[in-house]
């Protein structure tokens, strides 16, 4: 081989090693990228597992407030995670801020028992899917947030006619009245029905429903500044006048049926309300405000004036009815199942129609429970993630004074003199930006870089941007004072 043809294959050795070596080059540069791509893909996957959501928590008896939380995942085969658009409220509520509510969680703990939104995932044994319309019911209070996980047993697909609002005040309340008026009694055409606190959410649904039934005289109570908006009721009085005698003026023979959500305050009166073969039905704790403890001995001093005699004797009925009971620890969801479709048809069919009082913000939920709590309601009270919260005045703070001054005349002369500094600091400047040599006056940077460069005008402008910047980034809770 001659010496040219050494060089050739040399050269051609030394270009493939060169293409070698830019090959590895080249495999190590998409190593890095995919590398970069990982870490892309990590950084992904961090943004995702880090998604919050709003939640409406309760602390104790005088803290309630909206926070932000990771957003909750399916944790079964039978749970459907749901997107709130609706949420309701009921005296279970009261109860649970009040902390006087039967097996409460350990605060805090997110507040609500009713909700309706859109279905976001579901598990495997579940039939509904991604995208359909729902309401829900809980056993257990979590349903003020934006995203709430509920066993597919307690939820409800909704048809196309039913919007989320009236799909939460129909799925509690009208079919809590339904059981009611239907199942625990059967109402029948002609009959006359006493109802304690008709204005409220299951109180007009009982007035909505016995509606539907052929000539019935419907007999109520309601705080007397309600009285010209309740629609239904034949005989409107206030909760101060003597029933029994007013009631004994209209129907001397008494009513058919009763129906008392005050824990049996009067049930010793309201007994001599109903005509022989007349039901009493007892339900809900609207009167129980005071506690359990108040609410227990109130049942038992109006039972101990109604003797178990007296039943047979007078051919009376008493009875109760706990829809919480029935369908989450008696085994009791088909049967609601049925129930909820039974109203869902009698709002399609134009039969019913339930009132809504009021829409608050999440933020403004103080003042969704103060409305039931001062019974300011008629109808139902809805919570709605997306609507704004009302503005609100800014405090001040309380001056808290000390032998040394007030906290904030003290704020105030560290505020004056922070502004006399920076004013010292500005005048420190020369027309061309640069720090002027005098050590009395202090210098805008630690170092001693005088030939930094930087206008009065851009410092203020920096100053703005990071305050608006530092009260931006604040993730602190928001508390709502009740």
């Amino acid at each position: 081989m001659t010496e040219d043809n050494n060089k050739e294959v040399h050269t051609e050795q030394q270009e493939q090693v060169e293409n070698g070596t830019s090959k590895v080059e080249n495999g190590e540069a998409k190593v890095e990228n995919g590398e970069n791509k990982v870490e892309n893909g990590d950084s992904q996957q961090n943004v995702e597992e880090t998604k919050e959501m709003r939640t409406i928590v309760i602390s104790g008896t005088k803290s309630i407030k909206v926070i932000k939380k990771p957003e909750p995942t399916i944790q079964g085969d039978d749970e459907v995670l749901i997107r709130v658009q609706a949420a309701g409220l009921s005296f279970n509520d009261l109860l649970c801020k009040q902390g006087n509510f039967v097996n409460l969680p350990k605060t805090p703990f997110t507040g609500g028992f009713e909700a309706a939104g859109i279905v976001e995932s579901v598990g495997q044994n579940v039939d509904l899917k991604v995208g359909d319309r729902v309401a829900a019911l809980t056993s257990s209070p979590h349903c003020w947030s934006e995203l709430v996980s509920v066993n597919s047993k307690y939820v409800y697909k909704l048809p196309d006619g039913i919007d989320f609002e009236n799909a939460v005040a129909l799925t509690l309340n009208y079919v809590f009245a339904h059981y009611l008026l239907f199942e625990i009694v059967n109402l029948k055409a002609n009959d006359s029905i006493f109802i304690q606190c008709c204005s409220g959410g299951v109180g007009n649904a009982l007035v909505n429903l016995a509606s539907t039934i052929e000539n019935v005289t419907i007999i109520g109570t309601a705080s007397k500044a309600k009285h010209e908006k309740i629609e239904g009721v034949k005989h409107l009085f206030d909760h101060s006048d003597d029933i029994l005698t007013e009631v004994k003026k209209i129907l001397p023979e008494g009513v058919n049926l009763v129906f008392d959500c005050l824990n049996g305050e009067n049930v010793h009166k309201m007994f001599g309300v109903l005509q022989p073969l007349g039901h009493y039905i007892m339900y809900g704790t609207t009167s129980s405000n005071s506690g359990l403890l108040s609410a227990a001995k109130s049942w038992f001093k109006s039972f101990d004036k109604v003797k178990l005699s007296n039943l047979f004797e007078e051919n009376k009925t008493l009875s109760g009815f706990s829809l919480r009971q029935f369908l989450f620890t008696q085994n009791g969801h088909d049967h609601v199942r049925k129930t909820v479709e039974k109203i869902y048809n009698l709002f399609l069919d134009g039969k019913i129609k339930p009132v809504i009082d009021s829409r608050f913000a999440f933020e403004d939920v103080a003042d969704a429970l103060l409305q039931l709590h001062e019974r300011k309601n008629i109808g139902k009270v809805l919570l709605i993630p997306s609507l704004e919260p009302k503005p609100r005045p800014v405090e001040e703070e309380p001056v808290k004074k000390s032998r040394f001054g007030s906290k904030s005349s003290k704020k105030a002369d560290k505020e004056a003199d922070k502004k006399v500094e920076k004013k010292e600091e500005q005048n420190g400047f020369k027309e061309n930006g640069d720090v002027k040599e005098n050590a009395d006056e202090p210098k805008l940077n630690g170092d001693d870089k005088s030939n930094d460069k930087v206008t009065e005008n851009n410092d203020v402008k920096d100053l703005k941007e990071n305050g608006v910047k530092n009260e931006e980034a604040t993730n602190e809770p928001i508390k709502v004072e009740n």
